[in-house]
This record gives structure tokens, C-alpha cells and sequence, in this order.
């Protein structure tokens, strides 16, 4: 168990720090215009910390159980990433995009079961 914990925090890792490096990288406008209308609800500001929140939560899913360094990060790290899918599903919700509310409750679900593991039974 403790390799599949280790292969969804490296999946999750790499899909939010991809998306958040995009949310940092990128002007609002750019965002808008490839398929994230949901940008069009939030500032420029908003959305860079999205982006970093989702950038941190990458790093502190992988690196403190790497390194031996406070690995109860790594659970919190995914706490994190639960709390904004569920941001992120209720955001679609209202706009009425559904087939993204399936991808965020899947990614929540994912960084639940690293939570509930490295909180749990399998703590790195």
C-alpha cells in the first residue's frame, strides 16, 4: 500500500504543479480563452494564489516524506488539495459545468485516500 500511496502522490503532484505553474504563468485572459471560463469569476490575484496554493500542495505532497522532514505535511499537503476540489466543484456547480465537477470529486477522492494513508496506517 505504502507504493500505491506513493504513486497517487506522485500523480497528484505532478497534476496540480502543472496546473498551478499554467494559473501562475499565464495572464487571466489567456486562461479564459483555453477553456477555463471559470477564471472569468475570480481576479488575476485570485487566481495566482490558486496557483500557488495548488504548486505548494505539489511540493509538500512529495518532498517532506523524501526527505524525512516533517512527513505530516505530506497528509496536510493533501487536506489542502481536498479543500480547493471541493472549491473548485462547487465553482462549477454554479456554473454549470458539469462533466468538471466528475474531474475535481475524482482528484478530491485521490488526495483523500493519500490523507486518510498517510494520517493513518501507511504514515511516511
Amino acid at each position: 500500500m505504502d507504493i500505491a500511496l506513493w504513486i497517487l502522490a506522485g500523480v497528484l503532484a505532478a497534476a496540480f504543479l502543472a496546473a498551478g505553474a499554467m494559473k501562475l504563468a499565464q495572464p487571466q485572459e489567456k486562461l479564459a480563452a483555453s477553456g477555463m471560463g471559470w477564471t472569468d469569476d475570480f481576479s488575476p490575484g485570485m487566481i495566482k494564489t490558486i496557483g500557488l496554493l495548488e504548486v505548494l500542495a505539489a511540493v509538500g505532497l512529495i518532498l517532506p516524506a523524501a526527505l524525512g522532514v516533517l512527513p505530516v505535511l505530506v497528509p496536510l499537503a493533501a487536506i489542502g488539495l481536498m479543500a480547493i476540489m471541493a472549491g473548485a466543484a462547487i465553482t462549477h456547480a454554479r456554473r454549470k459545468e458539469t462533466p468538471m465537477i466528475a474531474v475535481n470529486l475524482v482528484l478530491l477522492v485521490l488526495a483523500a485516500v493519500v490523507a486518510w494513508g498517510r494520517f493513518g496506517p501507511y504514515a511516511a
